[in-house]
């Protein structure tokens, strides 16, 4: 993972994939809400399952044909599946239900028109080599595994009517004669009722009954050869292994449902505010160490040889739009223009008699970047300093307002609030239990010249502490709320939202929870678009919208690229 996580293009390439694989998807089934958090294809705000194997390939080992191939399967499961149907015909113990799902999967499959030449192409690439994969990993060496195989083979086979490779056919020659007898009458209606989930599913459900039995028989616990009952055991469990691979070269924020927030409770609260506060950085810095801080900062800025001004024209042609202006004369085509028609007596030939309407490109946009300033962001102040400073200085060449924003808490383990809570006799669910401080590096009516000390002030290490993630956010678009035109927020952290005291005194994901609803209310709304930007980290548990940044080769015109690709969105 290391080595992988030192390669900022495959960071940025597994992005790409992602984005151009849910658009197939999105196009394909005609659904616009499908997306990608990480690699899990989600409707809106809710997971979409896709339990057949062969459609989770992993960037570790397979080529971008396979993941076009499982964004086609995907499409087609969306499109020809009918969910009620599905679950009044599933089995519900697990070998069973695999062997179902991956049928339910080979029918939709073969329901690819005619006329899709390329996605019946990628969909038998991403079989193959899923078949591959599975031979390579040494599975068809068990008794549960080679019935899998064996199965999976023969009812693609029989559903698509595509031939079984002849290298396959050797290996699975007599595991496939001896189910010929098994599955009976319920193998070659496969392909003849394709066509109606339900008759088609009454064969699938009797043919994962058997072999879901006999997957379960060569587990049996009673079986004498302990060590090869662990081995199958253990293959066994890579088929159901749908999670991320521990190859991929991010990990994703972790994240969960807090009790407090979700089982009836009185929702998000907090133990008292009487010691938040709003600060101007340069409140809480000396004058000469933000002077220290600025020259360091222009060094690196120097060293990365970013070009302000043309991203300031990118920004510019990005945000702006066109706005009538006048008019134009001395045109060949538009309008008549009255002004000119006695022309037409002096200068039979002119044809610049014409006036059409003159439009100019216009940024009407706010863009907020809000800067989680926690603990562990302390090691990636300087890069996350350059971007901010480097993005609000094109933003001002842009005719863009920017605001530079960050949170995080006055005191460590709840401070003051704390001890209140502590001398009221400790009441339950007290809710968040901390000293929230929201830090103003740049509001949106400074010019850049003038911020520049205050936004230096992300150097200082110890305005680090730890984070309220929802609040912040929350604050961020309340103050963009009046802003007219566009309004972008882009939140750059590391991780989930920490603070001590108020995991302890309620749940663990008590912040987590409350960050999500935040996120997903503001989405709702329409009123901010917002943007995740993780460190290192995939933010999608958070934001529908997201980008992970390498930032441990420092701001660079990858890490710019990525951020201009959220905002051409």
């Amino acid at each position: 993972m290391a080595e992988l996580s030192a390669l900022p293009d495959s960071v940025r390439r597994q992005q790409q994939v992602h984005e151009l694989c849910a658009a197939s998807i999105r196009a394909l089934a005609g659904q616009g809400e499908l997306h990608f958090r990480g690699p899990v294809l989600h409707r809106g705000h809710r997971r979409v399952p896709m339990p057949a194997p062969h459609l989770h390939p992993t960037f570790a080992r397979d080529d971008v044909t396979s993941f076009r191939g499982a964004s086609d399967g995907m499409a087609l499961r969306l499109l020809h599946t009918d969910p009620a149907v599905h679950r009044s015909l599933c089995p519900e113990d697990t070998p069973g239900r695999l062997i179902f799902e991956t049928l339910e999967q080979f029918r939709v499959e073969s329901l690819a028109d005619g006329a899709m030449g390329g996605v019946r192409a990628n969909l038998a690439h991403r079989f193959a080599q899923w078949s591959q994969d599975f031979v390579a990993s040494g599975l068809t060496e068990t008794v549960q595994g080679m019935l899998l195989f064996t199965v999976t083979q023969m009812c693609r086979a029989r559903i698509t009517a595509e031939p079984i490779p002849e290298s396959t056919q050797d290996l699975i020659e007599s595991t496939r004669f001896a189910l010929a007898s098994v599955l009976g009458d319920h193998l070659p209606p496969l392909r003849r009722t394709r066509f109606s989930q339900h008759d088609f599913g009454i064969h699938a459900r009797a043919i994962a009954d058997v072999i879901g039995r006999r997957l379960e028989s060569a587990a049996d616990p009673d079986e004498s050869d302990n060590a090869g009952r662990d081995e199958q055991a253990a293959s066994f469990s890579l088929i159901f292994d749908f999670e991320p691979d521990e190859h991929e070269a991010f990990a994703t924020a972790a994240s969960g449902h807090s009790r407090a927030l979700g089982d009836g409770g009185d929702g998000y609260r907090v133990f008292t505010r009487a010691y938040d506060e709003t600060r101007d950085v340069a409140s809480l810095v000396r004058p000469e160490l933000l002077g220290d801080y600025r020259r360091r900062l222009d060094l690196t800025i120097d060293s990365r040889h970013i070009n302000v001004r043309k991203l300031g024209r990118q920004l510019k042609s990005l945000l702006s739009e066109p706005v009538r202006d006048g008019w134009e004369g001395g045109r060949e085509e538009g309008y008549i223009d009255g002004r000119r028609l006695a022309q037409l007596v002096t200068s039979p030939t002119e044809r610049r008699l014409f006036a059409a309407e003159r439009t100019e490109p216009r940024t009407d946009a706010t863009v907020t970047f809000l800067i989680d300033c926690s603990g562990s962001m302390k090691e990636f102040s300087e890069p996350v300093a350059v971007l901010v400073d480097v993005f609000a200085r094109a933003l001002e060449l842009a005719d863009a307002r920017c605001e530079i924003l960050g949170f995080t808490t006055a005191a460590w383990n709840g401070g003051r609030a704390r001890k209140d809570w502590l001398r009221s006799g400790r009441p339950g669910n007290p809710g968040r239990l901390n000293e929230v401080r929201q830090l103003v590096f740049k509001d949106a009516e400074t010019t850049w010249r003038r911020a520049r000390p205050a936004i230096a002030g992300l150097l200082k290490n110890d305005l680090f502490k730890e984070g309220v993630d929802g609040e912040a956010v929350d604050w961020a678009c309340t103050r963009m709320r009046d802003a007219p035109g566009r309004r972008l927020l882009f939140v750059i952290s590391d991780g989930s939202p920490l603070d001590g005291a108020t995991a302890l005194a309620n749940d663990e994901f008590y912040l987590d929870h409350h960050l999500q609803t935040v996120v997903e209310r503001h989405e709702d709304e329409r009123d901010v678009e917002v943007y995740g930007l993780g460190v290192g980290l995939d933010l999608s548990p958070y934001y529908d919208r997201c980008r992970t940044l390498d930032l441990s080769h420092g701001t660079n015109s990858d890490v710019i690229a990525d951020v201009l690709s959220m905002i051409a969105h």
